[in-house]
């Protein structure tokens, strides 16, 4: 096991592929785990020449937990802005100085927050299912926000229960499969449960504000996707993320909503792959 150290707080990792070959960093949504990332999905990036590094954001997983942090004035633990410091201390860790980051929701964030507080360390960057902290884009329809903020489970089945019921609200309907929701909450649940960590990475986003006037002024080549499907993180999200940034790509992908089902991965691979390879020397 490895891990990379920001301050007090130990990020777990892991890496896949060739380290000679460019690095695309994974970073994950609220309350995600980097097993998220199935080995699967990996190998598929690892197979077009990309060294691919997954990693527990703090509060989640096998990394560093917050339950005894000092709040701050909207009672935050801490910001986006430490998340992509995290990230960043992963790829210290390795020795890489440029990557290629891609993020999804809350990771989206992240890595938006990374491309405008360290682009020096970026060579491209995809934001997947988010949005630009603007408090009139992206918003949760009201079904999606009272499952996202109903009180927290208490043990496995409760969990594994919850995980269900909210992909049925957000998942991609196309391709809902309840066994293979129950078989990931039950791996999840395993490897680690802490939802107050949750309930922390929720309070960070609301707390970090608006990225709108920031991301006017991002120069990291952007391919922004969200699926049409998507009850959680509202399509707008995108399109202004995508609006706001110079240059940057949308991608709308049929079908999908706020989840990574695996008959989507090889459409998902291949536009992150031809992004990529557009932008390895950037």
């Amino acid at each position: 096991m490895a891990y990379a150290r920001n301050g007090d707080c130990e990020i777990f990792y892991e890496t896949f592929g060739d380290s000679t070959y460019p690095a695309l960093l994974m970073v994950n949504g609220l309350g995600s785990q980097c097993i998220n990332y199935h080995e699967q999905w990996i190998a598929l990036f690892v197979a077009h020449g990309l060294y691919v590094i997954r990693f527990d954001n703090r509060d989640v997983g096998l990394s560093t937990k917050f339950d005894a942090a000092p709040t701050g004035t909207q009672g935050e633990a801490y910001l986006l802005s430490d998340m992509a410091n995290d990230a960043i201390a992963v790829l210290d860790a390795e020795g890489i100085s440029k990557a290629h980051v891609m993020g999804l929701s809350m990771g989206g964030m992240i890595v938006q927050t990374m491309a405008i507080e360290h682009p020096e360390r970026l060579l491209s960057m995809t934001s997947v299912m988010s949005s630009t902290g603007e408090a009139n884009v992206g918003r949760s329809s009201k079904n999606a926000l009272r499952l996202l903020t109903a009180p927290p489970a208490t043990d496995r089945e409760s969990a594994v229960e919850r995980h269900i019921a909210g992909l049925r609200e957000w998942g991609s309907p196309e391709f809902a499969d309840e066994a293979r929701w129950r078989a990931d909450a039950e791996r999840a649940f395993d490897r680690s449960f802490h939802p107050s960590g949750t309930g922390r990475q929720y309070m960070a986003v609301g707390a970090s504000g608006s990225r709108a006037d920031q991301l006017r002024n991002v120069t990291v080549p952007t391919l922004v996707m969200h699926g049409d499907c998507d009850t959680l993180i509202d399509i707008s999200g995108a399109r202004r993320t995508a609006e706001l940034i110079p240059g940057a790509r949308f991608k709308l992908i049929e079908g999908m909503g706020h989840d990574y089902p695996p008959q989507l991965w090889d459409q998902w691979v291949e536009l992150v792959v031809d992004h990529v390879r557009g932008h390895r020397n950037t």
